[in-house]
């Protein structure tokens, strides 16, 4: 039995130590879901600076050992270590961005990430050459230090928007061009032949960023949807609480992505509720766009309705829109910032009958 048992960690050990650097990333990203939680918390950013801390270090020091510069002793150990670390703070700070926004339940808006990331583990196992390699890795610090200056800049200056964005684009920019100086110095000549392939890999995805961030193809940094939910009458209290009347859901109702079928009463009106998390001291508008699908399968808008919230709400801040005359067919509720980007949404069925049970509550 225990030489069995030795014959399988055996056998584990040698397909881990095939593939350590894919080991090493993909731990990053279990690192981000068990640590990471807030944007703005104190930790959390404490543990993303570590990430970019690391990536930069491990990336200068692994072409320290590459260009032996320095005692053997030193850069045979540098040479066997940095690119697993180097490897495992990128896998954290590209999932750092996956795990904030993928939150709000809206796949769609969080699967350039996924792609992202799925392409960056398939090219990790692919590269051999040593310019490959070099392009690659300076390639991914980029998008790693995108990642988090687009998390961070948000936070720091209390507001979105496109400004925001670019200069937060920038900022990776000017950053990732530093270490390249840096670079300069330890292997000039190698340097120097993938200069033009380093320049164009890095423009152009800066130029992939920006396009996906204007044509509302990602999520709003930083803000994040942690509940969406139709509701056929909410109202807000004086004492600030909501009350709520709502269908009970049967057990199968409850499992996510099951489709939403609402039982349409007498009133005609539903109301979409949010909440929305945004960092302490960022305020923003948020709209709700009610949409009706034809029979041709288009979606019909009907004008977006916007309300403000405020940031500091461990839960997310609370708001809600109601429409009325609302007719049997398929409508969905997208909760967007004020240029349009999805933060989620939530599609529903509108059935024509009363409700089977309607049940008020306070929250």
């Amino acid at each position: 039995m225990q030489t069995k048992l030795l014959q399988f960690f055996s056998r584990i050990y040698r397909l881990v130590s095939r593939h350590w650097l894919t080991v090493a990333f993909l731990a990053g990203f279990v690192t981000d879901l068990i640590l990471l939680d807030e944007i703005d918390d104190v930790f959390d950013n404490i543990v993303m600076l570590v990430y970019v801390v690391l990536a930069t270090f491990s990336l200068i020091l692994f072409y320290v050992a590459v260009a032996e510069r320095g005692p053997r002793w030193l850069t045979e150990r540098l040479y066997r270590v940095t690119p697993i670390v180097m490897q495992y703070a990128f896998g954290g700070l590209l999932s750092s961005m996956l795990i904030f926004y993928g939150r709000s339940g809206d796949l769609v808006a969080s699967a350039p990430f996924l792609m992202l990331i799925v392409g960056a583990i398939v090219i990790n196992e692919l590269v051999t050459k040593k310019s490959e390699r070099l392009l690659y890795n300076l390639s991914l610090y980029f998008i790693g230090i995108l990642s988090y200056t687009v998390l961070v800049v948000p936070v720091f200056l209390g507001r979105t928007g496109d400004g925001v964005f670019i200069a937060s684009g920038i900022l990776a920019v000017v950053l990732t061009m530093l270490v390249i100086k840096v670079l300069k110095f330890i292997i000039p000549n190698f340097l120097t032949m993938q200069k033009r392939s380093i320049v164009f890999a890095v423009g152009s995805l800066y130029v992939v960023f920006n396009t996906l961030y204007f044509f509302n193809m990602i999520p709003p940094i930083p803000l994040s949807l942690t509940q969406l939910e139709i509701y056929h009458r909410v109202e807000k209290l004086p004492t600030g609480d909501y009350q709520i009347v709502r269908e009970t859901k049967s057990w199968l109702e409850t499992i996510p992505w099951y489709p939403l079928t609402i039982n349409l009463d007498a009133s005609r009106s539903l109301a979409c509720f949010a909440r929305v998390y945004a960092p302490t001291d960022l305020t923003t508008m948020i709209r709700h766009q009610w949409s009706w699908q034809n029979a041709a399968g288009e979606w019909e808008k009907r004008a977006p309705i916007s309300y403000q919230i405020f940031g500091g709400n461990e839960a997310g801040y609370r708001g809600f829109t109601v429409i009325t005359n609302v007719t049997p067919g398929v409508w969905r509720c997208s909760v967007e910032n004020a240029r349009g980007q999805v933060l989620g949404r939530q599609t529903f069925t509108v059935v024509s009958q009363p409700p089977p049970t309607l049940v008020t509550v306070v929250e």
